[in-house]
């Protein structure tokens, strides 16, 4: 857990989508993701062809992105990641969807969308980002704070 005496730089509001607080380091992309045929559930990894993210594992991170594409797949294979252990701890998306929705569901973790300022604009891979599902918040830091 961080010291929550370190100011984050910025915090954003948004709405829950499921409860919870998690934190780790983000994961952005401004690419969708497709669930069934675009991860290996087993690492955790996407492997899309085309994906900007093709052998980038988002297992223990906070994956910041757009939200779902695909068929309705998308949430089985993002819940077998969760049964796997290899689900990302926390999400942020910003296009909400149905697939999308029961994804964070099954996969039981943190979810926040609806953010007051674009978490795509202000969040970096690498960041050190807490994802509080009940109060709706974002907290950002530069690095993980000691």
């Amino acid at each position: 857990m961080i010291d929550m005496r370190m100011e984050p730089r910025l915090v954003i509001r948004g709405r829950k989508v499921v409860g919870g607080v998690a934190e780790g380091e983000a994961l952005v992309t401004r690419e969708t993701i497709s669930g069934w045929g675009g991860i290996d559930s087993t690492t955790g990894t996407v492997i899309e062809s085309r994906h900007e993210l093709r052998g980038v594992s988002f297992a223990g991170k906070v994956l910041v992105f757009p939200g779902a594409k695909g068929s309705s797949g998308w949430s089985g294979a993002f819940h077998l990641a969760r049964l796997r252990g290899t689900a990302p701890r926390a999400m942020i998306f910003t296009v909400m969807t149905t697939k999308i929705a029961l994804g964070a569901v099954v996969m039981r973790i943190p979810t926040v969308t609806d953010c007051d300022a674009d978490p795509l604009d202000m969040i970096r891979t690498g960041d050190w980002v807490r994802v509080d599902g009940d109060a709706g918040t974002i907290s950002i830091w530069d690095k993980r704070p000691d």
